[in-house]
Parts: C-alpha cells; sequence; structure tokens
C-alpha cells in the first residue's frame, strides 16, 4: 500500500506448484507463511457503504486481528482504491462493536495465503492465495513494478482480474 492508497492486480493461477517454483526461481521469499484466513464484511442493512463502492472488513489471520475500510476505487488496469487497516485487540469484541453501530456481517469469505517479498522491492508484496473459488496471485505496489513482475511470472494485462 502506498500512502494510504492499495494498488494492486488479481491473477487466477491454474498450476500452483509451478507459480510457487517460479516465485523462488525470480528471488521472492515467504515473508509470511501459509496462513488460514478469516474475512468478514459489513455493512448497515440498506448497504450504505457497499452503496458508496466502500468496504469495512475484519480479517483474523492466525493470532492476528485487522479491521480495514476501503475507500472507493478508480478507473484503470490496476485496482486503485484508498485503504487505512489497523490490528485490533479481540475479534469478538470489535464484531460486537460493529453491531452496536449498526453494522452487520454480510459475506464471509476463507482462504489460505501465503506472503512473499522480494529484496527488489521493499514497498512490493506478492501473496498466493488459495481460496475455494481457485488459486490467485495479488501484486501489490506501484503498477510499473505490478506489471514488470507479471510478467516475469509469465502473465500479461490480460490476465488481471
Amino acid at each position: 500500500m502506498q500512502g494510504g492508497t492499495e494498488v494492486e492486480v488479481k491473477i487466477r493461477v491454474s498450476h500452483r506448484a509451478e507459480i510457487l517454483e517460479r516465485l523462488q526461481e525470480r528471488g521472492f521469499r515467504v515473508r509470511v507463511a501459509r496462513q488460514f484466513e478469516t474475512n468478514t464484511l459489513y455493512d448497515t442493512g440498506d448497504k450504505a457503504l457497499r452503496s458508496q463502492g466502500m468496504i469495512l472488513r475484519l480479517r483474523q489471520s492466525g493470532e492476528t486481528c485487522v479491521i480495514t475500510w476501503k475507500g472507493a476505487g478508480g478507473p484503470g488496469p490496476y485496482k486503485s482504491r484508498p485503504e487505512l487497516e489497523t490490528t485490533i485487540g479481540s475479534r469478538e469484541t470489535l464484531h460486537e462493536i460493529l453491531g452496536r453501530l449498526g453494522y452487520d456481517p454480510y459475506f464471509r469469505y476463507e482462504k489460505y495465503r501465503t506472503e512473499f517479498v522480494s529484496g527488489a522491492n521493499a514497498d512490493a508484496v506478492v501473496t498466493f492465495d488459495e481460496t475455494p473459488i481457485g488459486d490467485f496471485l495479488e501484486l501489490e505496489g506501484p503498477g510499473e513494478w505490478i506489471d514488470e513482475t507479471a510478467r516475469e511470472l509469465g502473465f500479461s494485462k490480460q490476465d488481471y482480474v
């Protein structure tokens, strides 16, 4: 994330072992080992946040809980939107607080995530997500880095989801 703005693309991966090997060959190292993650999206009954293109997410990954707000995104080849997030002490307590403020869970998704970094760009991250609907790479960083990394891994802009 750059200055409170998330810039990323997602790419569907059909050959898990092959892409993990490509990452290693290109000098990426695991920063966060494969971990189960659960994500819950919250909104008001009338979906006020969603209607404005915003997301309020509560994520638990291992022992770490994070609350995230994402603003509306703009057009372009990358998913780019304002993002604020912080860790929290108790997922259950924040869930209750959100409910008392009028925000209820409306969607939940789970995945296994592995996070990779490269010494070439400390501000850029590659995540490998294993989800019930398939495997995905997420490239997050400056647009030029995203395009270059995608090419190095054998993908093009046409592969961006």
